[in-house]
């Protein structure tokens, strides 16, 4: 039994002592706040930057190829034909 309370007291001894004590911290009071000063000027306009490089043209393209010749035209027969002219316009 006397080994038993001798234990827990060493223990809460250990116990206690490993504890943070909280650091008390001074604090000033200031006094009563002085009226507001005025609004500072405004600053200045920075600076415009520079205007970019104009991009170089692109290459001219290149020239299609020829095309295929044709075959040559069928002689006509031995048919004729007329095509009349569109009659004059009506009055209405």
């Amino acid at each position: 039994m006397k080994y038993a309370v001798l234990l827990s007291s060493v223990l809460l001894a250990a116990a206690l002592s490993a504890c943070d004590r909280p650091t008390v911290v001074t604090v000033p009071v200031a006094g009563p706040a002085g009226a507001k000063g005025e609004a500072g000027a405004t600053g200045n306009t920075g600076n415009t930057g520079n205007t970019g490089n104009t991009g170089n043209p692109g290459a001219p393209g290149y020239t299609g190829d020829k095309g295929e010749k044709g075959d040559r035209g069928k002689t006509g027969g031995d048919t004729v034909i007329i095509v009349p002219p569109p009659p004059p316009p009506r009055n209405p």
